[in-house]
């Protein structure tokens, strides 16, 4: 069985949103998914990246249109999704909490928590009352999550994910690979046609991975 590894920070729209369709295309493939946290600020730090807010706002029409992308996807998918209003926000502990949750029983409603908290809710999901407020209605473990985010094994852990990510080269997220084949939209619209391809032997039809595309999923 071949495994989609999802990179992700929960301080990304389009993380958020290639999270909630890449299950099904991941099903739909007879593919595992395998979730990874890392902390996108220290990829950019480390790749001298920045975020398309940042990297376009000089660009006259680009973020507008990026929204408009935004968009499509989201009536296309039938996603529930609302900007949230205190954009963009301090992911540090819920990347920490992130890698506690790994391979623990409810580390899946752990992300589903944290995501819709912060794109669904609108919440301030940088503030530790509203984190461990949200975590308790999920019905998760909230104090043993709060203390993690503190331990120095899971801050270790957040920082190997993060340099792991970067020696692989990426740049970004969300990003996913299929073995060692990298795949990055800065817009969710192409990704589950290229990652789709690569899992049907898609490379041999002429597919290139890491490439924006405007396919559907």
């Amino acid at each position: 069985m071949q495994e989609i590894e999802f990179l992700y920070d929960f301080g990304s729209p389009n993380a958020y949103l290639v999270h909630r369709v890449l299950p099904g295309l991941a099903e739909r493939h007879g593919a595992r998914l395998h979730y990874v946290p890392i902390l996108l600020g220290g990829v950019f730090k480390a790749t001298n990246n920045r975020s398309p807010m940042e990297a376009f706002a000089g660009v006259k029409g680009k973020l507008a249109y990026e929204m408009r992308e935004t968009e499509r996807f989201v009536r296309r998918h039938g996603i529930r999704y609302h900007m949230n209003p205190y954009f963009p926000l301090n992911t540090l502990a819920l990347m920490r909490g992130a890698v506690f949750a790994q391979g623990k029983d409810w580390e899946g409603a752990f992300v589903d928590a944290v995501f819709d908290a912060i794109w669904l809710h609108g919440q301030k999901m940088d503030e530790p009352m509203v984190i461990e407020d949200a975590l308790r209605e999920a019905d998760l473990p909230a104090a043993k999550i709060m203390d993690a985010m503190r331990s120095p094994e899971v801050k270790q852990g957040l920082i190997a994910n993060t340099d792991a990510a970067v020696a692989r080269g990426v740049f970004g997220a969300p990003t996913m690979f299929v073995g060692d084949e990298m795949f990055r939209q800065t817009q969710p619209a192409g990704t589950g046609t290229s990652v789709g391809d690569r899992l049907t032997g898609g490379e041999a039809r002429g597919f290139a991975p890491s490439r924006g595309t405007r396919a559907r999923i």
